[in-house]
């Protein structure tokens, strides 16, 4: 009789003792993550693939450079980006523990044509979209069928998130303007893009993590900030700031992501995976997806979670239930960058940003998540070259307030030239009345 209490204590020592996490990254982007679990008493070995950022968290989580050599030390793999799920699936098939997308996975977010339509195989309500590799073609397609389009590129030059355009004119002038400039301009870099008819209506995405098999609660409800300067002016960054909140459920998720259920678990994917959304009275519209960790999404979450991310990306690679405790109200995050953020230039990263010291006016850390920086003689230092300095998070039970604290916590910190959205948040009371009326968050 006293056999099982014995084995219950057993399984609660493995169960809280320390683990090993292999992080894999293209450019740097998750030692925020690898950092979190580092503090909570696991054990941490970071790989950074591109050259030009390997120096990104030298100083705050153990580094390597060949990450095929550290397979069998680690107990879980989590790679941070699309374009490695035939090497996840690989390692799985092999028994590793792997939080990873799959080649199904990579195919929903490098090639927008095939999201969507997977998307309405699913049972999904869609916008009508027109793929094209030839500016000919495309402007002969709004010569003829006039209207607002949002020009999308796909695959790679998804990353050149300058390139998306938002139509203003309904006759489409402005959009043939871009075609004629990027056929000129950007005909070799953006060699495949697509058409979206335009709809109006309130900009939302849901997300939830997947075990493999089913998703792992809660979800996760948020609201990017794209463009540079404050009122969504400026470039594309990918990413300014974001406010989000947990949800157990809501009808946005129930109508997108959740009827993708059985496609994610045929491939096996494992991780987070999210789409954006235009939401208005008639439906709710999936524009494309994340099938990754979103950036600065994933820092941004940490401030809303009190739970181990260690314990539940072991459980979440196993295909175990694995549930996150979250807290209550909202969590807002602001990136603060330098340049040359968002763009590419090694020059000015060197004249204006490289090694510059993030100076912290009094010594608080709270809520201050690692974008490209280093630890160099005890100080926070600019690494990689893209200008991606830090995320500042808030959280609280108004929207109000988490802006209050996160906002407060960025006035302790400075970096020359550093630059920020002061306005992350502002359109909550609008758009929630909007998505409360229509019943999308319940």
């Amino acid at each position: 009789m006293s056999a099982a209490p014995t084995d219950n204590a057993q399984n609660v020592v493995e169960e809280k003792k320390a683990k090993k996490f292999l992080f894999v990254s293209i450019e740097g982007l998750i030692g925020d993550l690898a950092y979190i679990m580092k503090k909570e008493g696991h054990e941490v070995r970071y790989a950074i693939i591109d050259k030009a950022e390997r120096d990104v968290c030298d100083g705050f989580v153990e580094k390597c450079d060949d990450w095929r050599a550290q397979i069998d030390w680690a107990d879980t793999i989590i790679f941070d980006d699309i374009g490695f799920g035939h090497i996840a699936d690989d390692l799985r098939k092999k028994g590793k523990a792997v939080v990873g997308g799959t080649p199904y996975s990579d195919e929903l977010e490098d090639n927008r044509r095939f999201g969507q339509d997977e998307l309405a195989s699913a049972g999904v309500m869609v916008l009508p979209h027109w793929d094209f590799t030839d500016f000919d073609e495309a402007i002969a397609f709004v010569q003829k069928n006039p209207g607002r389009y949002v020009l999308k590129p796909n695959g790679s030059a998804q990353n050149e998130k300058e390139l998306s355009f938002i139509g203003q004119e309904d006759d489409g002038a402005d959009l043939l303007n871009v075609l004629l400039h990027y056929k000129k301009s950007w005909s070799k870099k953006l060699n495949s893009f697509q058409l979206q008819k335009f709809v109006s209506g309130v900009e939302v995405a849901v997300g939830a993590f997947f075990n493999g098999k089913d998703f792992a609660g809660p979800v996760n409800v948020n609201f990017e900030h794209k463009k540079m300067f404050p009122g969504e002016v400026g470039p594309n960054t990918g990413e300014m700031g974001t406010l989000m909140f947990w949800t157990a459920q809501a009808k946005i998720f129930r109508e997108t992501l959740l009827k993708m259920k059985a496609k994610l678990a045929e491939g096996g994917y494992v991780g987070y995976i999210d789409i954006n959304c235009i939401a208005n009275a008639k439906g709710i519209y999936p524009l494309e997806f994340t099938s990754r960790f979103g950036y600065p999404t994933i820092s941004i979450q940490m401030e809303g979670v009190t739970s181990s991310w260690g314990e539940f990306f072991h459980k979440l690679a196993r295909g175990e239930d694995a549930e996150l405790k979250t807290k209550k109200g909202f969590q807002l995050g602001v990136v603060v960058a330098v340049p040359p953020f968002p763009f590419q230039d090694l020059k000015a990263f060197r004249r204006y940003s490289e090694d510059a010291t993030i100076i912290f006016k009094k010594p608080a850390f709270e809520g201050v998540h690692l974008g490209d920086v280093k630890m160099v003689e005890g100080d926070w230092r600019l690494a990689g070259q893209s200008g991606y300095a830090i995320i500042v998070t808030g959280s609280a039970l108004t929207v109000e307030d988490a802006q209050k604290q996160a906002y407060k916590r960025v006035e302790n910190i400075l970096i020359p030239n550093m630059f920020y959205r002061t306005d992350i948040g502002n359109k909550w009371a609008h758009d929630s009345d909007l998505l409360h009326a229509w019943e999308y968050l319940y």
